[in-house]
C-alpha cells in the first residue's frame, strides 16, 4: 500500500513538539526554565515531549 508510517509519525511528533514549545513559551516559568525545556523538547523530541507532558511548566490559562 506504500503509506509511509515513519513519515506520518514524524509529522505527528513535529506537531506535538511545536505544541509543547508554544505552551512552554506561554507558561509562567522563568526564562532559564523556558530555554532548558525548549532545548530538551527540540533535541529529544519524543522523550522531551513525554517528560514535559508529565512534569513541565503549565500555562496560567484557567477555564471560565
Amino acid at each position: 500500500m506504500g503509506i509511509e508510517f515513519a513519515g506520518i509519525g514524524g509529522l505527528i511528533l513535529l506537531g506535538l513538539a511545536i505544541w509543547a514549545i508554544i505552551n512552554i513559551v506561554n507558561s509562567n516559568a522563568s526564562t532559564g526554565g523556558k530555554v532548558i525545556w525548549t532545548l530538551f523538547v527540540l533535541f529529544l523530541p519524543l522523550l522531551g515531549f513525554i517528560v514535559w507532558l508529565i512534569a513541565g511548566p503549565r500555562s496560567d490559562r484557567r477555564l471560565a
